[in-house]
């Protein structure tokens, strides 16, 4: 173990495990690379859900935003997924690649200003 390790002071890089707003835009950015890399959607998740509760303040308005975002996302995917059969699916699916980023976006936005997501409950954009 390190000395940094064993005098109980915390690297400068597990910072970013630690619920507030560094953990929640590490998440948005997982979320966002999901689209390319899906596992890290899923690791987005289950930082969320680790640190929600925990962070206080603003930031948990986007703990709230970012799991309705995954689950909701996922909802929306699934659906459009169904729908390929009858071609509209892919034009779905394609607005919800959309929607999701916007939403990722419209977080981080109001994440980098210090403000609380205003609607985290939306099944729109939360605006």
């Amino acid at each position: 173990m390190s000395d940094a390790g064993q005098n109980g002071t915390s690297r400068q890089t597990d910072r970013w495990l630690e619920p507030g707003p560094t953990n929640a835009l590490v998440i948005y950015i997982l979320y966002l690379a999901g689209l390319v890399i899906g596992v890290s959607g899923i690791i987005g998740i289950v930082l969320a859900y680790i640190n929600r509760g925990k962070a206080g303040g603003f930031v948990e308005s986007h703990y709230a935003f970012l799991i309705r975002t995954f689950w909701i996302g996922l909802l929306y995917a699934l659906i459009s997924a169904l729908l390929m059969v009858v071609v509209v699916g892919v034009v779905l699916m394609v607005a919800v690649a959309v929607w999701f980023i916007a939403r990722c976006i419209l977080g981080l936005q109001a994440l980098q200003r210090g403000e609380a997501v205003k609607n985290p409950e939306s099944w729109f954009l939360g605006l």
